[in-house]
């Protein structure tokens, strides 16, 4: 009997400048069947320490994996992930529209919690964007790409246009 290969995917694309904290370790990755987790973050990646702090919080059963953003999208686009059901998180919607903007597979950018920062308004209660973020997020959302804001699977999404 032959076993057809099914090719895994990128599940959520996640902007929270918590990046892995209780509600990724405890409700999206039960929720959407995560079996990986990518965090995307130059700084991250770079810091021994804070790898460390966030391996910890590293759920049962789940990869966890760090690489920069640009080794993110080539490992996205080269089809190494694949094998995965991949949850990716970033801290910043830069980095998650750089992502988006780059990487073939990713089609919806989920916005968690962003924080209150000078010069920023807010999209949603968890959400503060500057202009040039919201530019940005507008600018995905017209090329196809679902943005959307909600905390945990349950919310309602507040649809980015």
């Amino acid at each position: 009997m032959l076993f057809k290969e099914v090719k895994k995917m990128v599940k959520l694309v996640r902007v929270d400048h918590r990046l892995l904290h209780g509600q990724v370790v405890f409700i999206w990755t039960a929720s959407i069947g995560v079996d990986c987790i990518l965090i995307a973050n130059d700084a991250v990646e770079n810091d021994p320490i804070q790898k460390g702090i966030l391996k910890l919080s590293q759920p049962t059963g789940v990869k966890l994996i760090f690489k920069s953003v640009k080794d993110s999208i080539e490992a996205l686009n080269s089809g190494v992930t694949d094998k995965y059901n991949l949850m990716i998180i970033t801290s910043n919607i830069d980095d998650g529209y750089e992502l988006a903007s780059k990487a073939e597979q990713i089609h919806s950018l989920n916005l968690g919690n962003v924080k209150l920062r000078e010069n920023t308004h807010n999209l949603s209660k968890l959400v503060h964007v500057t202009d040039e973020e919201e530019r940005k997020l507008k600018t995905l959302a017209a090329e196809g790409i679902e943005v959307e804001i909600r905390a945990v699977p349950g919310d309602d999404k507040i649809i980015v246009k």
